[in-house]
């Protein structure tokens, strides 16, 4: 499953790094708290609240085609 979590390692993220300028979720500026890795990517939002969002929103899209590849292989029958 993709990363989307806040960074907890010893290494920092940085906005430097980050793949966007502004919050996918609000058009504002992102914001060096805001920061969390996606695929391998840096991705910034502009507060840990639409950080926090884009996380549950991936593990939810990430749960259900798990949920999708289970039934279609015949796991839950």
């Amino acid at each position: 499953m993709p990363n989307a979590t806040p960074d907890t390692s010893n290494t920092p993220l940085r906005v430097a790094d980050a793949v966007n300028d502004v919050c996918p979720w609000s058009g504002k500026p992102i914001s060096a708290d805001s920061l969390t890795l996606y695929n391998g990517a840096v991705v910034g939002f502009c507060n840990p609240e639409c950080r926090d969002k884009f996380a549950r929103a991936v593990r939810s899209f990430e749960n259900a085609l798990q949920a999708r590849r289970a039934a279609s292989a015949g796991v839950n029958q």
